[in-house]
Formats: C-alpha cells, sequence, structure tokens
C-alpha cells in the first residue's frame, strides 16, 4: 500500500522509519497484512498533496491569533472542526 508523504519531520524521522521496516519484514515474514511503500512528494509542492488545503482551512479556524492555544484547547478545537471523537492519547512505549 503506498503511503503519500510530504516532507514533515515525524515522516522522516528514523522511529517512523524503522517502524515502517520492522512492520514491512513482519508482513513479509508472516504473510498477513499488507507492506507499506513510502511515495514521498517533493520538497514545496504542497499542490501535490490533497490533504494541504484541508490543513490551511482547518488550521485558520482552529488557531487563535492572539494566544498559543495549550495543548487540551488545540485537542478540542480540532475535534469540534472535524466532528470526531475526542480520544485518549495513546501511551508511549519507551525502550
Amino acid at each position: 500500500m503506498p503511503l503519500i508523504w510530504d516532507n514533515a519531520t515525524w515522516h522522516l524521522s528514523k522511529q517512523v522509519k524503522q517502524w515502517i521496516r520492522n512492520h514491512n519484514r513482519q508482513v513479509k515474514q508472516t504473510g498477513i497484512g499488507v507492506r507499506l511503500i513510502v511515495c514521498k512528494l517533493p520538497v514545496k509542492s504542497p499542490w501535490l498533496n490533497a490533504i494541504e488545503p484541508k490543513w490551511i482551512h482547518a488550521k485558520r479556524a482552529i488557531v487563535e491569533p492572539q494566544h498559543k492555544l495549550n495543548a487540551q484547547e488545540l485537542k478540542t478545537r480540532i475535534c469540534d472542526y472535524f466532528g470526531c471523537p475526542l480520544l485518549d492519547p495513546l501511551a508511549k512505549k519507551v525502550s
């Protein structure tokens, strides 16, 4: 399954790259699941990324220019904007 990614720092992180390698290795060994193929977009090409217009509209609707939102305010506004439930965060796995 292809993943179309821009150059966001979290897409390029060592942890994400390692997770994809491990996932693909496990799929190849077990035959269960789908392998992931990362297709990177060129730098500074937002017109190629279909999600960009949605992000910019959401950002303009959510961000408060007068003050910086705290994490809870930001999560609440994001969920309100996209009409999704506010879920508990995933536990961070520390190894």
